[in-house]
């Protein structure tokens, strides 16, 4: 049960060479790590090639994708502060003040990541009118359609880390899905369900 590394030659855009050392296990470990970068691959592979041929050329893209990201992380940090302090109020423990305060939760955290997001295509448009200021061109460096688009894709890439991470890191072991009944391919449809987000 020796570890091996698979050497994977990368050739960047401006035709950098680099390289890039994986971990191939033997044995069991290599039909997890299997299985974790397969649905890694099934769950992130179109977004990826999406930045690598749309995005990866353009700084102003990589920044505006970053801060999409970062908007989605605030309004989930706003929702999960809510969240802590509905809780922690003494409700009587019925099942149907439980069942209120989950409808509750999900409604205001579905709210608040939409009002996040107009809120960010309402900062983008200013950053755009912004960005015509002070460049020397005529024309604006993105359109508000690529803003969307890269901004969107930035909310969608880190929506579903935060939602596939656990079921990727269970993936590798140990253990075994399914050997209770549960369907074998839950990791799967895991990872096609964060395809489709």
């Amino acid at each position: 049960r020796g570890q091996l590394q698979l050497v994977i030659r990368v050739v960047g855009a401006d035709a950098e060479v680099g390289w890039i050392l994986l971990p191939v296990f033997s044995g069991v470990a290599a039909m997890t790590f299997a299985v974790f970068v397969g649905c890694t691959f099934i769950a992130f592979g179109p977004a990826f090639a999406l930045y690598i041929f749309t995005i990866a050329t353009d700084a102003l893209r990589i920044i505006f994708l970053i801060a999409g990201a970062f908007f989605w992380l605030v309004s989930l940090l706003l929702s999960s502060l809510v969240w802590f302090l509905a809780i922690q109020i003494p409700w009587n423990n019925s099942i149907h003040t439980e069942k209120g305060l989950l409808i509750f939760g999900v409604l205001y955290s579905v709210l608040l990541q939409e009002l996040f997001r107009f809120t960010y295509y309402k900062l983008i448009k200013k950053a755009n009118k912004g960005l015509l200021i002070i460049s020397q061109e005529e024309t604006v460096p993105l359109s508000i359609k690529q803003l969307s688009y890269v901004s969107g894709l930035g909310f969608g890439i880190m929506s579903g880390m935060f939602s596939l991470v656990n079921i990727l890191s269970d993936s590798l072991g140990p253990g075994t899905v399914g050997i209770h009944g549960d369907s074998p391919q839950y990791f799967l449809a895991s990872a096609s369900s964060k395809l489709f987000q």
